[in-house]
């Protein structure tokens, strides 16, 4: 079995988002984008391997990159359709899906998160219960961005009744947004926090850290 490395893993992320054109997005060259993410390479070498997670995840948020472009980027394992964003936000709906009070970012730009879980034991659970243990465990509720930097690093984490929703962004009432799978692409949707899915999860992380100067 190979050892994970975690420099090795943060220049495949980087160099995924460069070729999915993310410096295209936040309005850099690819020169410039690189080296805006370069410092958090250093803080990658904490992260600890775990079969069952991904050990970190590099996170660009919607200060540099739209998520209306950004879900488009995303696709299922070995699959190529594009991801897309359900026809039940209303326009300008995404905007107003936040952070939460208990979601601190490290910055507003990227950052990294830690030891991240799809939720799968959560599968069935009513929405507001899971995310009311997954706080019980001082574990944090990903956001739409850290969502679907997920599925872009690691595609193979959205699967068929294993999808997941997304506690850590929220607008006020309660609609919970989530990503699952539609006709063979990722699908950024939402569900409500009363309504339990056989299929869909609470994704989690442990924590989140950045260095950007």
């Amino acid at each position: 079995m190979t050892r994970f490395d975690p420099a090795i893993e943060f220049d495949r992320q980087v160099s995924t988002l460069v070729d999915r054109r993310y410096p295209e997005l936040a309005g850099l060259s690819a020169e410039a984008f690189t080296g805006l993410l370069s410092p958090l390479r250093e803080t990658a070498a904490r992260a600890r391997t775990d079969e069952a997670h991904a050990p970190f995840v590099l996170v660009v948020t919607r200060e540099l990159a739209p998520i209306e472009e950004t879900i488009a980027l995303t696709t299922l394992e070995r699959r190529t359709k594009p991801g897309v964003i359900d026809r039940h936000y209303a326009e300008g709906d995404i905007a107003r899906f936040v952070p939460t009070k208990e979601v601190e970012l490290p910055d507003a730009r990227a950052y990294l998160l830690f030891d991240v879980d799809r939720g799968e034991e959560f599968c069935g659970a009513i929405p507001n219960e899971a995310m009311g243990v997954i706080a019980d465990r001082g574990r944090t509720l990903l956001t739409m961005e850290e969502g679907i930097a997920l599925v872009t690093q690691h595609p193979a984490m959205l699967a068929k009744n294993k999808c997941f929703s997304l506690g850590g962004s929220r607008c006020g009432d309660r609609r919970v947004p989530a990503i699952w799978i539609s006709q063979n692409a990722p699908k950024l949707g939402w569900c409500w926090a009363g309504n339990p899915h056989t299929w869909l999860g609470m994704a989690s992380a442990a924590s989140r850290a950045g260095s950007l100067g």
